[in-house]
């Protein structure tokens, strides 16, 4: 697996797509188009780190999944964390996001990988494949927690727009860590981000470019909120 810089850290996971839409994309032309994205889009990640780290300026690191990476956008820079870094001038992106990321990676990869770079800004919005699919919902509450814990105060979370159970089960953690521990909230219980009619892509699972630039306004204005002026 290609490494980001001299983090030791890959844009993968390593682990295949599943089973399922692994063999729905064969027969399904709109699914195998997104799932067609996984690969460039981590490339096209792990080489703009690389130019990133390059660079100096301040430093903003997002750890997440295949949202994070854009895929179902037209391009990676499309996803929610492209169109966020262009509305913080002058700042640097770093993308440690996996596609089919869980909060595991997380927590044993992606955020080791951040905090060796020490970000002046971190942002993070995890959660999707352990509540999607109900053979990783048992246990997500305590793998939850332990995240939030480690996550540095000041971190931007964003938090699930789901009302099943296992999804209020995780906002309220992430409600209580944003009183307690300083976190930032970024209010994805929003119609922005509830609502998805012409925000999908043709997998009809991913955002597409609306649908990724809604989380990017929910994100923009967790950062004026927590004093960040120059998100426009």
């Amino acid at each position: 697996m290609t490494d980001t810089g001299d983090l030791g850290f890959s844009n993968r996971t390593g682990r295949p797509p599943g089973r399922v839409i692994t063999a729905v994309s064969r027969f399904v032309p709109a699914i195998r188009r997104v799932q067609q994205q996984i690969e460039p889009y981590a490339r096209r990640w792990e080489e703009r780190n690389r130019a990133e780290l390059e660079r100096t300026g301040p430093l903003c690191v997002v750890l997440g999944d295949s949202m994070a990476q854009g895929v179902g956008a037209s391009r990676p820079e499309c996803g929610w964390a492209g169109q966020l870094i262009d509305r913080l001038p002058g700042w640097r992106l770093v993308n440690l996001s996996q596609y089919g990321a869980r909060v595991d990676d997380v927590l044993d990869a992606q955020l080791p990988a951040a905090l060796r770079l020490e970000p002046d800004l971190l942002l993070c919005l995890i959660g999707s494949n352990d509540l999607m699919q109900p053979k990783h919902q048992d246990g997500v509450g305590n793998r939850y927690a332990a995240l939030l814990d480690r996550l540095p105060p000041g971190t931007v979370v964003g938090n699930q727009p789901g009302t099943f159970a296992a999804a209020l089960q995780v906002n309220g953690l992430i409600d209580d860590a944003v009183q307690r521990r300083g976190l930032v909230l970024a209010e994805l219980r929003d119609p922005r981000t509830r609502h998805w009619r012409g925000k999908l892509a043709s997998d009809r699972f991913h955002p597409n470019d609306r649908g990724y630039a809604a989380i990017a306004e929910v994100f923009t204005e967790a950062l004026r909120r927590a004093g960040y002026r120059d998100a426009s």
